[in-house]
């Protein structure tokens, strides 16, 4: 079976200077991106992250902060990116819980408005998870039988998830084909913000995923806690999670 596209499919995977999404930076970001006519193009950069890479993230990508001193910092080519991923959707590996919203984080940093909310998100992760239960490089031997070459190299990266996803969709026959059947099997469910903050209750209402107001409903929180807002707003959360409290927010006339 072979992938069904209306519009050109991204997979991307970023090199990092570590795994928190609000406080780390991008090193390197590389992009497959695949057309309907199956035509591939890749492109990748280093980047200036701006903060120290630890030696514990150079030791996983050998990406050094000798290797990127004299490279672009992420706000100067962010437009570049953009244009590049623009009107497609977006695949990776653990991308929705980490490469998309610290993409996000990168892209608002930079003040270019990437709405998310408009593209279809496939994380090849989950689909190896849920029918099978495992690395990169394990799902890479698994469905491909090759060895993964130069791992934690983006661009490596990027083409290994293609093509784990094209052997997925020829494995499991009721994954479907498109981009809207395969993004509806690997999300996941009414995750509102990608890093797992806000997510929807049974009845489609926006509800808080952590701490004392877990499984409350965020307008009923602001209501009852006005100062809770303020205080998420003030601390370490991404800002696209911020972002979507916001609109939800402001979408209330009571406020």
């Amino acid at each position: 079976m072979n992938l069904k596209l209306n519009k050109p499919l991204c997979f991307f995977d970023l090199e990092t200077t570590g795994i928190n999404i609000v406080k780390d930076r991008i090193v390197e970001i590389a992009v497959l991106k695949v057309s309907p006519t199956n035509k591939k193009d890749i492109k990748s950069w280093l980047v200036n992250p701006e903060i120290n890479i630890p030696e514990e993230a150079t030791s996983v990508h050998g990406i050094t902060n000798e290797m990127v001193k004299n490279k672009p910092t992420f706000k100067l080519i962010s437009k570049e990116v953009f244009e590049y991923i623009n009107n497609c959707d977006l695949a990776g590996f653990n991308s929705d819980r980490f490469d998309i919203p610290l993409l996000v984080e990168e892209f608002i940093r930079s003040e270019i408005n990437f709405d998310i909310s408009k593209v279809k998100t496939i994380d090849v992760q989950t689909i190896f998870h849920k029918m099978e239960k495992r690395t990169l490089g394990a799902a890479y031997k698994f469905y491909c039988n090759k060895t993964l070459i130069d791992a934690h190299s983006a661009k490596s990266d990027s083409m290994a998830t293609f093509e784990v996803l094209l052997s997925q969709i020829s494995k499991y026959k009721d994954l479907g084909q498109t981009v809207k059947d395969i993004s509806e099997f690997s999300s996941r469910k009414n995750i509102l913000d990608f890093a797992g903050f806000i997510s929807s209750n049974k009845d489609n209402k926006p509800i808080f995923s952590f701490g004392k107001y877990k499984g409350q409903e965020v307008l009923n929180v602001f209501k009852k806690d006005p100062g809770y807002y303020g205080w998420i707003l003030k601390s370490d959360f991404p800002m696209y999670t911020k972002k979507i409290l916001t609109s939800i927010k402001l979408s209330n006339k009571e406020f």
